[in-house]
């Protein structure tokens, strides 16, 4: 599979595009495989209980897989998420940063399908998994 964007690319348009997430993830890796990205935990993730918060676990794999997908079909902001189905299995460190490991299982006209599988950074039990599908807007 060859890829559209690569790191710097999907860096500069998630800087462009979406401001409001990049001070919060972490871009580690992009490969044909799918994306790594971590969200780089701070106190304001944190819910009661001394946990990281289910949304922000939803935002993580949201954008992993956001990303997965765009370095595949290129910068097309108006792809958007049409399904997501997360389970959390157990609760994140409150102390380590959130690795979520995106990939793409398939890549149609009209819909992406992925999962999302998150781990507390050092830990190797996962923490939460997501399923994703994705509408890709139509050629112009």
């Amino acid at each position: 599979m060859t890829l559209l964007m690569d790191t710097a690319a999907l860096l500069a348009f998630l800087d462009r595009e979406f401001p409001q997430v990049k001070d919060d993830v972490a871009l580690d890796q992009v490969t044909p495989d799918g994306v790594t990205l971590r969200l780089k935990v701070a106190n304001r993730h944190l819910r009661p209980g001394g946990t990281v918060s289910g949304p922000f676990l939803f935002a993580l794999a949201d954008v992993a897989m956001y990303l997965a997908v765009l370095s595949r079909i290129g910068p097309q902001a108006l792809a958007v998420t049409t399904n997501c189905s997360i389970d959390f299995m157990r609760k994140p460190a409150a102390d380590a940063d959130v690795v979520a490991h995106a990939r793409v299982l398939k890549l149609g006209r009209v819909l992406v399908v992925g999962d999302v599988m998150m781990y507390s950074q050092g830990q190797g039990a996962p923490v939460a998994r997501a399923s994703l599908t994705y509408s890709i807007p139509p050629a112009r």
